[in-house]
């Protein structure tokens, strides 16, 4: 039961190129960094991945996708990655944009054994009409768009309302970051680390949690876990003291003082 592995190369040693991969992380909250270096040491290409969005252009799955290692992203977000959008305009990568909330449901769906759903998002839009570019040639026209998908009506209610059918999403692996987790794998996120972190673990076939924090089974209130350890394969403990930078830095600026007569 202890599957704690020592270090990340040994995490990620198996995965052959053209594997698909769904990885954690809301912005740059719970980016499983060591991970997706190691992987890129590693050296895997053609990777297939499904994420929320592709990290920043030195950051996260960023550095993967600037390394030329990604064929296809399936994500709801492009952000703040410039490189993504130019491989994207450009013809080098393939994208399928997918609404958040379903991203979200199509992953978890997958380790439920739930092969399909379906859901009012995307209804009278090119989300469920299709159209929508998914790769360019290098001249900037589509050469392969999103297809339609099934719409049916179902009564909720007392109101017949349109449904469209969206697939899981199972990969081969999966890469998640979390604040805490034992040698058997039940994971604890912090805070937006758990908007993608178990429905991305529940997901992958092999799923790899890299933790801050590795305690002994027991340690875990069962009631505090996120994620159980059965969705969970490999352990690898990365410290506390890591990189965590902020994708868009704001600051509120302070009021200026007011004059004496103005009060």
């Amino acid at each position: 039961m202890d599957k704690t592995v020592s270090t990340a190369a040994e995490a990620v040693a198996d995965i052959s190129d053209g594997a698909s991969l769904a990885v954690s992380g809301f912005g740059l909250s719970g980016n499983p960094v060591q991970l997706i270096d190691a992987l890129l040491e590693q050296g895997a290409r053609r990777l297939s991945v499904v994420s929320n969005n592709c990290g920043t252009d030195d950051f996260g799955l960023g550095v993967l996708l600037r390394a030329g290692r990604i064929a296809k992203m399936t994500s709801s977000y492009v952000g703040e990655n410039r490189e993504f959008a130019r491989q994207y305009l450009e013809g080098e990568l393939e994208l399928e944009l997918v609404p958040q909330g379903t991203l979200a449901e199509k992953l978890r769906a997958a380790g439920a054994g739930i092969p399909a759903f379906y859901t009012r998002t995307g209804v009278g839009s090119p989300v469920a009409e299709g159209g929508i570019p998914m790769r360019y040639d290098s001249t900037g026209e589509v050469a392969l768009a999103s297809s339609p998908k099934e719409v049916r009506s179902f009564d909720s209610l007392g109101e017949p309302l349109d449904y469209a059918l969206e697939e899981s999403i199972a990969t081969d692996f999966a890469f998640v970051h979390a604040a805490r987790g034992d040698r058997h794998g039940n994971l604890i996120f912090h805070k937006a680390a758990r908007q993608f972190g178990p429905p991305a673990a529940m997901a992958g076939k092999i799923c790899m949690a890299e933790v801050e924090e590795l305690v002994e089974p027991g340690e875990i209130d069962p009631d505090a876990v996120h994620l159980p350890g059965i969705y969970v394969h490999r352990v690898l403990e990365v410290g506390t003291q890591i990189d965590k930078p902020i994708e868009k830095r704001t600051v509120r600026v302070e009021d200026a003082p007011r004059a004496a007569d103005d009060r």
